[in-house]
């Protein structure tokens, strides 16, 4: 059995030639003993391997004798909300994200929507699998189906005023995921324009899968936005847990500075509270969070690694550049729903355009945004930079997610993908974006030489 499926945080793979229905049953199984749950709410996306391994799932949860709640067709964030609001002792959700279309996964959750790691529980049920033991008889549970949406969409609609919004013209690009199944109800309910498109689930992904973290991936939207005339434009991955945005010119901004601008409007009305963020790019959140009074907590990069150490914190908010954006409101868990309403609500309240509450951030700390290359040794490059920056005048160094080294008039991270021999690569400076890219540059000319 390969088991290579299992990360630092899900389990991602190839199906069926990694990932396959006898896997799921597996899973399910292994989970079920792991955690002994009574109930267990499951789902999947609109992959179009995804409904035989939620049913393969579903087998081996049952036959460990957990009873499962189906809930079919939906997005990553909704299984959370069950898991936390809905009484269930775990959930499980069938999603590939913003993987290629022949891939598959899974992502877990306890009750409470508590995530599963490779460090509280997912490498324990790898170990399971992997020791060929027979499972023990259980007593079989019992499978019913349920759907939690309008609850669900009732709790997004708690994050915003309704009465106080704006009535802008919004493109919603779904990507052929799931997120259009919900833009349908909330739209129904909020004083906007809702433009969407791709908005019917299609594993096909016939413009290709959702991803507007590639730079590949944006041109579509980008180009509804203008030709809408809309105010803004949003677009989310395949199980819409991220939310990328777009000003009225169709110009992409990159989540960096939307983490600040959310974690500005929470602060307002919560002063003091801890924000969360990653370590891949910090100067601007770190100086939009302490100027609105609040603190800036460092995290390891990945949504279980963030989740955990929210809740050791007890933080408002989290927010990483990639467009994950976690709320304790929603059991410290991430919404790619919650995100772009607290930015329309943050529009409306100060009558802003998005392009105006970006502008000076983007100013003040010029980004990169990632950039992979691709490696043939990752270990050895990420030395070799490490050796050459990391003794220069000045510098400061933190490996607490991969590589970061820090100068007073710039800084960057460098990490390996979890999943691929790829070095991700991000730059920031203060105010001078021709030293941030002469600095990229120079990085991208030694890792990829």
């Amino acid at each position: 059995m390969n088991l290579s499926c299992f990360k630092a945080y899900d389990i991602r793979g190839r199906f069926p030639d990694v990932l396959n229905e006898d896997l799921a049953r597996l899973v399910g199984r292994a989970f079920a003993e792991e955690f002994r749950p009574g109930r267990v709410v499951i789902g999947h996306d609109a992959r179009l391997s995804g409904p035989a391994l939620y049913r393969a799932l579903a087998e081996g949860l049952l036959d460990a004798g957990a009873d499962v709640t189906g809930t079919g067709l939906c997005g990553t964030e909704e299984i959370y909300f069950a898991a936390f609001a809905e009484g269930f002792d775990g959930g499980i959700m069938v999603t590939g994200s913003h993987n290629p279309a022949d891939e598959n996964g899974f992502k877990l959750v306890r009750g409470g929507a508590v995530p599963v790691s490779g460090d509280s529980g997912l490498f324990a049920m790898r170990e399971r699998m992997a020791s060929g033991r027979a499972f023990p008889q259980r007593e079989r549970g019992r499978f019913s189906e349920a759907s939690f949406r309008d609850d669900y969409v009732e709790h997004l609609m708690s994050h915003v005023r309704p009465e106080t919004l704006r009535p802008f013209r919004i493109v919603a690009d779904a990507g052929n995921g799931t997120a259009g199944l919900v833009m349908k109800k909330l739209a129904e309910r909020l004083p906007f324009d809702v433009v969407l498109i791709n908005g019917e689930p299609d594993g096909t992904f016939p413009d290709g899968v959702p991803n507007p973290l590639l730079p590949e991936k944006r041109a579509r939207t980008a180009r509804a936005v203008r030709e809408c005339g809309a105010d803004f434009g949003i677009a989310w991955d395949g199980d819409f847990d991220r939310c990328f945005f777009y000003d009225a010119q169709g110009r992409f901004i990159e989540g960096y500075y939307i983490v600040g601008m959310i974690a500005q409007a929470l602060l307002e009305e919560n002063p003091g509270a801890k924000i969360i963020h990653d370590p891949r790019l910090i100067w601007n959140t770190q100086a939009v969070v302490e100027s609105a009074g609040g603190v800036a907590v460092e995290s390891r990069t990945g949504h279980a690694f963030i989740k955990e150490r929210m809740r050791a914190e007890n933080a408002l908010y989290g927010g990483e550049m990639s467009a994950h954006h976690y709320f304790r409101r929603f059991a410290y868990c991430d919404s790619g729903m919650i995100s772009w309403l607290l930015v329309a609500q943050r529009l409306s309240s100060s009558g802003m355009t998005l392009a105006e509450c970006v502008e000076d951030r983007m100013k003040a700390f010029p980004c990169s945004g990632e950039i992979n290359s691709r490696v043939k040794d990752a270990r050895a490059v990420m030395e070799s930079v490490e050796r050459r920056y990391g003794s220069m005048p000045q510098a400061a160094l933190s490996h607490i997610d991969g590589l970061s080294v820090a100068f007073p008039e710039w800084r960057f991270n460098l990490r390996p993908s979890n999943t691929e021999p790829v070095l991700r690569l991000n730059v920031e400076s203060r105010g001078d974006e021709n030293l941030m890219k002469a600095k990229t540059e120079e990085l991208l000319a030694m890792i990829r030489q």
